[in-house]
């Protein structure tokens, strides 16, 4: 991932993770978590260091004295960072030597073990960007099923689409967090920067996670440029080519009949896609175009289609993800090509007819038609996003399918990723920060209908913008770290933080053996009928509940006997169901 540690150092039963700051005379907060995830890294990702001791030590070459010699492990063997000036790094040596105990280790056998990261989809976007490929974006967990062998099957159908001058669309299923967006932004970036006309761009309805990948790799962009004694043009932003929010590439296609500038054009979130209703009241109300027949699918790919030669179209499926008025699902897409454009051979996900990513009935239409093609590789089936336990997406879907029985005892595979449930937010708050140690970040989720956890102070009105939530610093007030700002499901929808403080209002309520489900107008609490709105809310659920990588405390609030609008049998059903499911309480 571009990290490069200074020195690791093998003696004994230890390994020493050294990194030198010179000319430094004081300890640097991010020199600290500099070394620490250097640490942390190995323990999680490389496959000799899993159960060893390590020992992160910083040295400042001008600093005058150490801090005190404290060796502190954690439950994992990573020691909290040393701090030492030159002349006491024999002392913090010969402490820890003295400290840990155990087996010599095999020097060879630890360098030439695997190191499989498991990178956040910035991360991974930096490297994919910096022109690593997605075969080095591997996961610990995932290894037996990588994002290469299905990367590598999308490139093989681009090639097809183009020397045999045909039109492909894919749909590409995964469960969260499986890596279907680096899947898409590996396309993306292959293509993007060649000559050939395999020009493509990544597409996304979602607005948050165009925004923080943008300016991720437009500050490491700008950063590699000041490095290199460059500057950058003014008004030029290369990453603008690849990755453009999906809105603007359909606003492109009413400007004149010429096709894309993209021969391979990706969805992201394809499920999210505006059904006809929903893009013909847009069209007339902000395009002055009336009686509009196409639902957004049915556009998107007549756009695509003006190329006369070839083309290939991505769709990534989520499943559960639908958040929104008007989201058509998967089913649109099928049906489009189905009615509208036969022409077009289909690469379906065997996956796609399982019931969580609702293809319907069309999925049964299209099964008989001609250049339909079911492809095993087209489905990402571990989450890379929890490195620590690939059953939480499972689990989560049995909790919110209020499949007790399921849910408990998919909870008991989770071992290596915790789960607390409390009601004391001061207690949830405290309880991220010590699980997070170096950079790892941490942050406060809340459903976008939650409107009574004000008197907790949190407003989801107050609107969190997602690039400082998600990439600045723990000295910066908007970002994640200082646990003040909740960023809702459309926030963070795509996005990940290690550690997550999920809060649970009463607009979801468990009762009994099902859901009763609530929205806020006014004064008080309004039921919700419409079925389409019930799964939206269910959703946004489930996104704020597989958004950490590490682990997570669900925060239910006591309610308040004097408050109408929060009277404890609002949340006590839903506490109760989350401690009997057997999430540990925290008190």
């Amino acid at each position: 991932m571009g990290s490069r540690v200074d020195t690791v150092l093998l003696i004994g039963p230890v390994v020493f993770i050294v990194e030198f700051k010179v000319g430094e005379a004081a300890f640097d907060r991010a020199a600290v978590d500099q070394v620490w995830d250097y640490a942390l890294d190995l323990k999680n990702f490389h496959e000799a260091s899993h159960h060893v001791s390590l020992v992160p030590i910083l040295i400042a070459t001008e600093a005058k004295e150490s801090a005190p010699i404290k060796l502190t492990p954690d439950k994992d063997g990573v020691y909290r960072p040393l701090q030492i000036h030159p002349g006491g790094f024999r002392i913090a040596i010969e402490s820890a030597m003295r400290l840990i105990q155990g087996e010599t280790l095999d020097q060879s056998h630890w360098a030439q073990a695997a190191y499989k990261p498991t990178p956040t989809i910035v991360e991974a976007a930096r490297a994919l960007y910096a022109h690593h490929g997605v075969q080095a974006i591997k996961a610990f967990d995932a290894g037996k099923k990588n994002l290469g062998d299905t990367s590598r099957r999308i490139e093989e159908l681009i090639d097809e689409a183009k020397t045999r001058s045909r039109k492909i669309i894919c749909f590409l299923t995964g469960v969260p967090g499986a890596g279907k967006t680096l899947v898409g932004l590996n396309v993306a970036t292959r293509h993007a920067r060649t000559e050939s006309p395999t020009h493509a761009v990544l597409l996304s309805g979602n607005g948050p996670l165009v925004a923080v990948l943008r300016a991720a790799l437009s500050r490491d962009e700008k950063a590699r440029q000041k490095k290199r004694g460059q500057k950058q043009k003014k008004g030029s932003d290369p990453v603008k080519q690849f990755i453009q929010n999906v809105h603007h590439f359909r606003d492109e296609a009413l400007k004149s009949e010429a096709p894309p500038a993209d021969h391979v054009v990706v969805f992201d979130e394809a499920q999210r896609a505006w059904n006809q209703t929903m893009t013909a009241d847009f069209m007339k109300r902000k395009k002055g175009v009336a009686n509009f027949t196409d639902s957004e699918p049915q556009f998107l790919i007549r756009y695509v289609d003006r190329h006369k030669d070839w083309a290939v179209i991505l769709c990534l499926v989520g499943g559960g993800q639908e958040i929104n008025r008007g989201e058509s699902g998967i089913g649109a897409w099928l049906e489009a090509v189905r009615t509208s454009f036969p022409q077009w051979d289909m690469y379906i996900s065997s996956r796609l007819t399982d019931s969580e990513y609702a293809a319907g009935e069309t999925i049964g239409a299209v099964q008989a038609m001609r250049g339909v093609h079911f492809d095993d590789n087209l489905h990402l089936a571990v989450s890379m996003r929890s490195f620590r336990a690939e059953h939480v997406s499972a689990f989560v879907k049995a909790l919110l399918d209020c499949e007790r029985e399921q849910a408990r005892e998919t909870l008991t595979r989770l071992k290596r990723y915790p789960i607390a449930v409390t009601r004391n937010l001061t207690l949830a708050k405290q309880w991220v920060r010590s699980k997070a140690r170096g950079s790892e970040r941490y942050g406060l989720v809340a459903s976008s209908k939650a409107q009574r956890l004000k008197p907790h102070a949190i407003d989801i009105r107050v609107k969190t913008d997602p690039v400082h939530w998600f990439l600045d610093g723990k000295n910066d007030t908007r970002s994640s770290y200082f646990l003040e700002d909740a960023a809702t499901e459309f926030q963070v929808q795509g996005l990940e933080v290690d550690w997550a403080c999920v809060t649970w209002d009463g607009d979801l309520r468990f009762a009994g053996s099902d859901w009763s489900y609530h929205d806020f107008r006014g004064s008080k609490w309004q039921n919700v009928k419409n079925a389409d709105n019930r799964s939206y809310l269910k959703n946004a659920y489930r996104v704020l509940l597989t958004r950490a990588r590490q682990g997570m405390v669900i925060f239910v609030p006591d309610g308040d006997k004097t408050d109408h609008t929060r009277p404890p049998a609002y949340y006590d059903s839903t506490f109760q169901y989350l401690v009997d499911v057997g999430l540990p309480e925290l008190k």
